[in-house]
C-alpha cells in the first residue's frame, strides 16, 4: 500500500489596496485493505495588510518490527512574484522506510489558529513503501495593478518518474562513485574454474541475453537469485530463431559492440566468432577445447553438437536432442555464459589474473587487492543504454569500488556512516531492527528466496521409510519458527523442488490434495504415531552435518531449533559442524551420516533444478534418490520443445516429488537489503539475469546534494 501526503498551496501576496486570502488545505489519503480513509483539513485565515507564512508539520509514527520509527521531511519552497518575496514552507510527501509495517498512530499537525488546534487521529493497518520526495508544481494567481490578471507556473525541475514503479527520483546524474561491502573475495576472474568469479567479472563482461530492467516491478521485483526467462531480453545478442526441429538456434549478434580499448583487444568490435570461442571452451565442443569446464554443470553436459560462426554477426548453436531450457542457459541464465576474450585466453591459457581481463560491459576491473578491494571504473565507450530512460547512456557512476569486510559489525558501521551504499548479506532480524532504530534515513527492504531445508539419506534406515521422513516433517512448528527467528517476517508456505520465483513451473500449496497438505502441519502426536508403526517407538539417534559459512540456504540457527523439536519426537539429532571444502566432500560422495541441508523452492532454472535435486545420476542429489519414475520425468522435461511444454513437465515432476518427503521443508527466510537514500534508481533488485549480482550498479546513480548533506 502507499501512504501519500498531497499538499495543496495558495499563497498570500500582499499587493497594493488589497487583502489577501492565506488558504491551506492539506489532504491526507490511507489506503488499508478493503477502505481508503481520506482526512482533510482546511485553514482560512484572514489577514489585513499583511503577508502571512502558514507551517505544516506532518509526522508519522510507524511501528517496525521492535521498534518505533519516526519520520518527518519539511521542505521550504521560496517564490518570486511581483515586488517582494513569500516563504512557503510545505509537508513533502515521505515514505517511511520498510516494506510491510503497520501505522499504530497517525497525527496530523496543523497551523494553530487563535482558540484552536487541530489534531486528527486515526488507527490503520497500512504496507509502507518506500519513495523520495515529489516534486511540486504551484499555481500563483496574483492580483497586479491594471487590467490583466497575471498567471505563476513553477514546476520544480530536475526530477523523472521510474516507468516500472512509478515513484519520482532525483534526474540521472553522471559522475560520483559508490562503495560496497563484500563479506568474501573471489579467488579470481575466471568462471571456466568456478561460479564464485562471477561477482568481479560481472561489471566487466557480458552475456548474450539479460532481463529487462524496464520490466514493470508489479510483474517481476528482481529480488530473486534469478529472474524467470518471461523477462529475458537481449544484450549482445540482438535476436535469435529457433528451427522448426528445435535443434538450432541462430543467434544474430549486436553490432556496434566494441571490446574495451585495453590490449590486447584494443577496442576491436566484437563479433560472431568471440561468441563461439567463449562457448568452445567452457562446454568443450570447438576452437581446440575438447573438455568442458568441471565446474559449469549447467550447460557442461548439454546436448550440444556444434557451436558455430556462419558470419561475422551470426552464431548457431545446434543440439543432438531437444532442450529449450539448453538455450536459456547459455543465453543468459548460467553463472557461466559469460563472453570472454578470445585473444586473452591464447595468450594467457586462462583470464584468472584480473589484469589482464577485457570485456564489453559497462565497467573495466582496474585495481584488485586481493581480499581487501576491488575497484572497477566507468569504460568511457560503452555502447549500451538505460532501459527505463532510452535516452540516457549508460552507466551512470563513474567508479565502484568494493571492499572486502569479514566482519559483520564493521560492515554494518560503514553502512551506518555512509561509508558503504547498500547492505544486502546475512542481516540478521535484530541487525535489521538495530538499522532501522539508530539510522531511519535509511530505505530498506526484505526478500524471500533463501529456503531453510535438510535432506535425508533415503538409501538407508531410518529415512528409507516414507513413514518417518513424514514424521519429521510433522514435527516442525513451522509459523513459531517464524516467528522466533524472523519476526514473522518468513514464508511458511511449502514449495517443492520450484520456489515462487519460477510462476507456472510448480502448483501452488493451496491447490495440493489434502492428503499432502496434512503432512506439513504440525502435528507431534502423529508424528510419534509414524514413528511407531515404522518400528520406531523410542525414536532413533542420527547425526546432521553443516556448515556455517554457506551465503545461500544453511542457517545453524534454524538447524539447531529444528533439532530441538525433532528430540520432542524422540529424534536425537547430533549436528557436526564442519568446514564447506569437508562437507562439500561428504556431500559429493554420499558419505555423509544421516541428514544434510536439502534444495527445495529454488530459484534456478527449472530443468536444471529438478536435475540436482534428485535425479540419480547428480552428483547433488543429496537425498541420494534412485527413482527412475522421476529420472524419466526429468528427462522428458529437459527434451520439451516450447516454453509451455516445458512448464508442464517440470510441474510434473515437481507434482511427484512432493510426496516424497526426501527433503524437510522449513520457513524461506526473509532476507533484508538496506541502501542509502542518494543511491538514486535502486529499489532493492538482487540480480539482472542469473549470476550477475552487482550489474544494477551500471543504472544507478548518486544525488550528490543529498549525499554531501548526509555526510556534512
Amino acid at each position: 500500500m502507499l501512504l501519500s501526503v498531497a499538499v495543496a498551496c495558495t499563497e498570500t501576496v500582499e499587493v497594493p489596496g488589497e487583502t489577501v486570502v492565506v488558504e491551506k488545505v492539506v489532504t491526507e489519503t490511507v489506503e488499508v485493505p478493503g477502505e481508503t480513509v481520506t482526512v482533510e483539513v482546511v485553514k482560512e485565515v484572514q489577514v489585513p495588510g499583511e503577508t502571512v507564512v502558514v507551517k505544516e508539520e506532518v509526522v508519522k509514527e510507524v511501528m517496525v518490527p521492535g521498534e518505533t520509527v519516526v519520520v518527518e521531511k519539511v521542505v521550504t519552497e521560496t517564490v518570486e512574484v511581483p515586488g517582494e518575496t513569500v516563504t512557503v514552507e510545505v509537508v513533502k510527501e515521505v515514505m517511511v522506510p520498510g516494506e510491510t509495517v503497520v501505522v499504530e498512530k497517525e497525527v496530523v499537525k496543523t497551523v494553530e489558529v487563535p482558540g484552536e488546534t487541530v489534531v486528527v487521529e486515526k488507527q490503520v493497518p497500512v504496507e509502507v513503501v518506500k519513495t523520495v520526495e515529489v516534486p511540486v508544481e504551484v499555481v500563483k494567481t496574483v492580483e497586479v495593478p491594471g487590467p490583466e490578471r497575471v498567471m505563476v507556473k513553477e514546476v520544480r525541475a530536475g526530477y523523472v518518474t521510474d516507468p516500472t514503479n512509478g515513484r519520482v527520483y532525483v534526474a540521472p546524474q553522471y559522475g560520483g562513485s559508490i562503495t560496497e561491502a563484500k563479506i568474501a573475495d573471489a579467488p579470481h576472474a575466471d568462471t571456466w574454474w568456478g561460479s564464485a568469479s562471477r561477482e568481479p567479472v560481472t561489471l566487466v563482461l557480458e552475456k548474450m541475453g539479460i532481463a529487462d530492467w524496464a520490466t514493470p516491478r508489479d510483474e517481476w521485483d528482481f529480488k530473486s537469485y534469478n529472474n524467470p526467462t518471461s523477462v529475458l531480453r537481449g544484450l549482445l545478442a540482438e535476436s535469435y530463431d529457433i528451427s522448426p526441429d528445435g535443434l538450432t538456434y541462430t543467434v544474430n549478434i549486436r553490432k556496434g559492440v566494441n571490446w574495451h580499448d585495453k590490449a590486447p583487444m584494443n577496442g576491436r568490435e566484437l563479433v560472431a566468432e568471440d561468441i563461439a570461442f567463449s562457448f568452445h571452451r567452457m562446454t568443450g565442443t570447438g576452437s581446440g577445447f575438447t573438455e568442458p569446464s568441471p565446474h559449469a554443470t549447467v550447460i557442461s553436459n548439454l546436448p550440444i553438437e556444434s557451436i558455430e560462426a556462419t558470419d561475422k554477426y551470426t552464431v548457431v548453436f545446434k543440439l543432438t536432442k531437444l532442450h529449450l531450457a539448453a538455450f536459456w542457459d547459455m543465453y543468459s541464465s548460467s553463472n557461466f555464459g559469460f563472453i570472454y576474450p578470445p585473444e586473452v585466453i591464447q595468450e594467457h591459457g586462462d583470464a584468472q589474473d584480473w589484469r589482464n581481463l577485457v570485456g564489453t560491459g559497462p565497467y573495466e576491473l582496474t585495481d584488485w587487492v586481493k581480499d581487501s578491494s576491488q575497484t572497477f571504473t566507468k569504460n568511457p565507450n560503452y555502447w549500451g543504454y538505460d532501459e527505463k530512460f532510452p535516452e540516457n547512456r549508460l552507466p551512470y557512476l563513474d567508479e565502484i569500488k568494493f571492499l572486502i569486510i569479514p566482519d559483520s559489525s564493521t560492515m554494518l558501521a560503514a553502512l551506518r556512516t555512509g561509508k558503504n551504499a547498500r547492505l544486502s548479506f546475512g542481516i540478521t532480524l535484530d541487525q535489521a531492527k538495530s538499522l532501522q532504530r539508530t539510522n531511519p534515513e535509511l530505505l530498506w527492504t526484505t526478500n524471500l528466496d533463501i529456503p531453510l531445508t535438510h535432506s535425508m539419506d533415503v538409501r538407508k534406515p531410518p529415512f528409507d521409510d516414507i513413514r518417518v521422513r513424514t514424521a519429521m516433517q510433522l514435527a516442525l512448528d513451522l509459523e513459531t519458527i517464524n516467528n522466533t527467528l524472523f519476526g514473522g517476517l518468513g514464508d511458511t508456505t511449502p514449495y517443492g523442488i520450484i520456489g515462487p520465483a519460477r510462476p507456472g513451473y510448480y502448483t501452488p500449496f493451496e491447490e495440493w490434495p489434502q492428503e499432502i497438505k496434512d503432512n506439513y502441519a504440525y502435528d507431534p502426536e502423529r508424528a510419534k504415531q509414524l514413528l511407531a508403526e515404522a518400528g520406531y517407538p523410542n525414536g532413533f539417534k542420527t547425526k546432521l552435518e553443516t556448515v556455517t559459512t554457506h551465503p545461500y540456504y544453511m542457517n545453524l540457527d534454524y538447524t539447531q531449533l529444528a533439532v530441538d523439536y525433532w528430540s520432542k519426537i524422540g529424534v536425537d539429532v547430533e549436528i557436526d559442524i564442519m568446514e564447506w571444502a569437508a562437507y562439500a566432500a561428504r556431500v559429493n560422495t554420499h558419505t555423509y551420516e544421516g541428514m544434510a541441508h536439502g534444495l527445495r523452492g529454488l530459484s534456478w532454472s527449472p530443468h536444471f533444478a529438478i536435475r540436482i535435486a534428485a535425479h540419480s545420476d547428480h552428483v547433488w542429489n543429496i537425498p541420494g534418490v534412485q527413482d527412475p519414475v522421476y529420472d524419466a520425468m526429468v528427462e522428458a522435461a529437459e527434451n520439451a520443445g516450447s516454453t509451455e511444454e516445458l512448464m508442464e513437465l517440470v510441474k510434473k515432476a515437481d507434482d511427484y516429488y512432493i510426496p516424497q518427503q526426501w527433503v524437510t521443508w522449513g520457513p524461506m527466510r526473509p532476507g533484508f537489503v538496506f541502501w542509502q537514500p542518494w543511491m538514486v534508481g535502486y529499489n532493492g533488485e538482487i540480480v539482472i539475469g542469473g549470476g550477475r549480482f552487482s550489474l544494477y550498479l551500471s543504472r544507478v546513480w548518486v544525488d550528490s546534494d543529498l549525499r554531501d548533506q548526509m555526510m556534512r
